[in-house]
């Protein structure tokens, strides 16, 4: 109840001392303001030892990856896609991408699009096999290749994926082999040599209402050796083997006829490293 304006009023001071405990005389500190103080203190003090590691051990900024693929070195391990500067390969011959650089990175690109003719549906077709290896195959080395890659499309191999013996699906099928590269490999390089491995996604079968052999996804890697010959990188010998292989996804598979329709309309791609 508020005194009335007309009674005088006391007011007691208090020493400092002795003000009454229910009044802090400083402000407490914030457990949350300190605790982000002391997270960004440290996390300033990692980034500064990793810039002083990368300092002292000489490790290459983002442009001296492209500045090793330039000169032909071989990089140790995995080394990511990146940019190089160069122009990307704008010739072709057969729908295949020709005129690659004389450098590491231009066998890698080669590699990964000889990879792509060589699991494409051409390769079990006599005429379509003819022309790709007429465009990517070493001279020297043609006429072997070429006895290989017969054996492995064989008519008892083109029966068994539903093809008869030029390599032709039933009127009513779609023969489908698309084969995506995943990542290239220098295994070897020098000026007139490289041997690259490319690991591969591809999917193979037979896609139609009434197909008794459905495209099934497979991995796979092509070790392809190429020799620098006539101004560009051609293959002189190839291998492939299963894998590696990721765990299957947990995804329905699409119909036939959605197969059928997404090679129809979906084109492929032209590699570069």
């Amino acid at each position: 109840m508020p005194l009335p304006d007309d009674q005088p009023h006391t007011r007691t001071r208090l020493p400092v001392g002795e003000q009454a405990s229910g009044q802090p005389t400083a402000r407490q500190p914030r457990p949350l303001r300190t605790l982000l103080t002391v997270l960004v203190v440290v996390t300033l003090l990692v980034v500064a030892i990793a810039i002083a590691n990368n300092a002292r051990s000489g490790a290459p900024t983002s442009g001296g990856a492209g500045a090793a693929h330039a000169t032909g070195a071989v990089p140790p391990g995995g080394a990511a896609t990146a940019p190089s500067g160069e122009q990307p390969v704008t010739a072709t011959s057969n729908g295949i991408g020709t005129g690659y650089p004389h450098t590491d990175q231009g066998a890698q690109s080669a590699a990964a699009n000889y990879a792509v003719a060589l699991g494409g549906a051409d390769m079990f077709q006599p005429a379509g096999r003819g022309r790709i290896l007429d465009t990517i195959a070493d001279p020297a080395a043609a006429g072997a290749l070429r006895g290989v890659l017969d054996q492995a499309a064989a008519p008892a191999v083109l029966a068994g994926l539903g093809l008869d013996a030029q390599g032709k699906a039933p009127v009513d099928l779609t023969f489908v082999s698309r084969t995506t590269p995943i990542g290239t490999k220098t295994d070897a390089f020098s000026p007139d040599k490289a041997k690259v491995d490319v690991w591969c996604a591809g999917m193979t079968g037979m896609a139609g209402q009434n197909t008794t052999r459905p495209v099934t996804a497979s991995w796979f890697t092509f070790t392809i050796t190429l020799h620098w010959t006539g101004g560009d990188w051609k293959v002189s010998d190839l291998s492939r083997q299963t894998g590696p292989v990721p765990l299957p996804a947990d995804q329905q598979a699409s119909t036939s006829d959605q197969i059928t329709g997404a090679v129809q309309q979906f084109g492929g791609f032209r590699y570069a490293r």
